[in-house]
């Protein structure tokens, strides 16, 4: 199943994996090489790192190689919804507290929290799709129960 991801998400997914394979990776290459040249792999905490490094490496450009080729490129900039739905710079405001917060809805490898970049899939990101400005949301997150009014709907890359 294709999964939601901004151009420009899908673009640093692509940078990532680049320097994953082209300089990381050559880099453990390396390492281990060296490594194995102080003698018996066996007892040799450097050749055990080099070589766990490459497993995780390894695990990691796969895991890209999957979310790229898999991806749903979705073009933020063109959209236009009364509602909330993927992409959705979304204005909120707390019930309780009137603390003001703004979220972007965006795929899973380009959530960033500290700035408001959230997961299509988080609970905050569940209750909000398909809203409109002016509805109330309750927001059942690890932290708690949490009561947003929609302020504001743009769509921005």
């Amino acid at each position: 199943m294709k999964k939601p991801i901004t151009k420009k998400g899908y673009n640093e997914l692509l940078k990532k994996l680049k320097v994953l394979e082209e300089v990381e990776r050559p880099k453990n290459v390396q390492d281990i090489a060296e490594a194995r040249a102080h003698g018996d792999i066996r007892e040799n905490a450097e050749f055990s790192a080099a070589k766990e490094k490459q497993s995780f490496i390894d695990s990691k450009i796969n895991e890209y190689r999957n979310a790229i080729n898999n991806a749903q490129i979705i073009e933020v900039k063109g959209l236009n919804s009364d509602s909330v739905i993927f992409g959705a710079t979304v204005h909120l405001s707390n019930i309780n507290n009137g603390e003001e917060r703004v979220y972007s809805l965006v795929g899973e490898y380009e959530t960033d929290i500290e700035n408001g970049l959230i997961s299509i899939n988080s609970p905050i990101a569940r209750a909000l799709i398909k809203r409109q400005v002016g509805e109330t949301v309750q927001v059942n997150a690890p932290g708690g129960i949490f009561e947003y009014e929609i302020r504001k709907i743009l769509y921005k890359e």
